[in-house]
């Protein structure tokens, strides 16, 4: 039997990456000098008097389960299991602050009515797989540093957390997979947390359930649906299953991986916005490189704007230099065009605040906006007038020239 390793690559290296973004190491030193861990005290208490504990002597049939799926995955920490009463289709798991501690892993009472004994075997692994990830560690970072009533992470940094919180989801999903080895209990636990209906009685069949499942998952590559939440659309989860539970190789699998998760990728879905991208890059590189000396502040400028469209903005910057950033301006921008005229001063008037963020104007610079303004059709009076008022609104002499 091949060996299936549930870790995503690209999950790991974004949870590296926004935990060292966070000062992830000194945050939490200072957290425990200064930590009296009342958090995890008033949770576990509120779990104890307000949850049913699955123990051995009261609910052995389902402490047997959950105690199986721990052996099943090779997880022989501690862990609490409690059952509370809510109408809701759910779980979730909360991992221990401290060495030695239990963690917790919470099932809502209609999930446990709901589910027949191996569609609970997904669940309780794909809980346990949240604690075996480590995704607590990060989460409690993220919203200490950004309490979520009274602030925000900025733009590309909430895309890449909600991407690695998707991702997470999936290495859950497959952690739940290795728990029961059956796809179509998978599958099922899927569509019945989804719709809450047990479909069983409903005579849904499996292969209806995965034709359906394709069909939607369609509209999700075909550029047309995007994945917002913390936790990829179900058709996306039930893919990815699938692929883990039947490729032959790691590169299959990789393969497969990769095209789903670009659906992750996307941000916005205007059919402009993939255009933008391409014009704020192109656009960016040509204005910054029309003095020869691309600058801090440029270079900043272009990054911040790529921020509201992808994910990886330095990375799509780059891949963007690497090809004809001519021919990717003129198609972005004649694109743009088609779709929205009105769009039009709004490019322009990025192009001239690119001149504008180094504090100097050279005369390339200048020469170059009014040639953009004549393609965009400006005549010479009207990218005179556009440019002054930009300058008016937005120009800061650098204090080289003045001290």
């Amino acid at each position: 039997m091949r060996k299936l390793n549930p870790d995503l690559q690209l999950e790991k290296q974004l949870s590296a990456q926004i935990y060292q973004a966070l000062q992830g190491g000194v945050v939490e030193n200072i957290l425990k000098l200064c930590s009296t861990d009342t958090d995890s005290a008033y949770l576990r208490s509120n779990m104890e008097g307000n949850s049913l504990k699955i123990a051995k002597d009261l609910l052995p049939e389902l402490w047997d389960l959950c105690e199986g799926v721990k052996k099943e995955l090779s997880f022989t920490e501690p862990v609490d299991f409690y059952i509370t009463g809510d109408s809701t289709v759910n779980a979730y798991s909360i991992a221990a602050t401290k060495e030695g501690e239990a963690h917790i892993v919470n099932l809502n009472s209609s999930l446990v009515d709901l589910m027949t004994r191996d569609e609970l075997r997904f669940v309780v692994g794909h809980e346990l797989g949240h604690i075996i990830n480590r995704d607590s560690k990060l989460t409690r970072l993220i919203y200490f540093i950004f309490p979520p009533e009274n602030s925000v992470p900025p733009v590309t940094l909430q895309y890449k957390i909600r991407l690695h919180d998707q991702l997470a989801e999936l290495v859950a999903d497959r952690y739940g997979y290795l728990a029961t080895k059956d796809l179509g209990v998978c599958v099922t636990a899927f569509f019945k947390m989804a719709s809450g209906l047990d479909l069983g009685k409903m005579n849904v069949s499996m292969d209806a359930l995965l034709k359906d499942n394709s069909r939607r998952l369609d509209y999700f590559l075909n550029d047309k649906g995007t994945s917002r939440s913390t936790h990829p659309v179900n058709p996306i989860r039930v893919e990815a299953l699938h692929l883990f539970s039947t490729a032959t190789t790691q590169k299959a699998l990789d393969k497969g991986m990769d095209q789903l998760i670009s659906i992750l990728f996307k941000v916005g879905s205007s059919d402009i916005d993939s255009y933008m991208s391409m014009f704020i890059a192109s656009a960016g590189i040509i204005v910054a490189t029309a003095d020869k000396t691309v600058s801090k502040e440029e270079y900043e400028m272009i990054i911040q704007h790529l921020s509201g469209l992808t994910i990886f903005p330095k990375a799509y910057l780059d891949d963007i230099s690497q090809h004809d950033v001519s021919d990717i301006f003129n198609r972005s921008v004649k694109a743009i065009l088609d779709i929205d005229p009105s769009m039009r001063e709004a490019m322009f008037k990025y192009m001239i605040a690119l001149v504008l963020s180094d504090k100097e104007i050279s005369d390339e610079e200048i020469k170059f906006i009014f040639m953009i303004g004549d393609n965009l059709g400006y005549n010479e009076k009207e990218a005179a007038g556009i440019f002054a008022e930009m300058i008016q609104m937005n120009f800061v002499p650098s204090l080289d020239s003045i001290v």
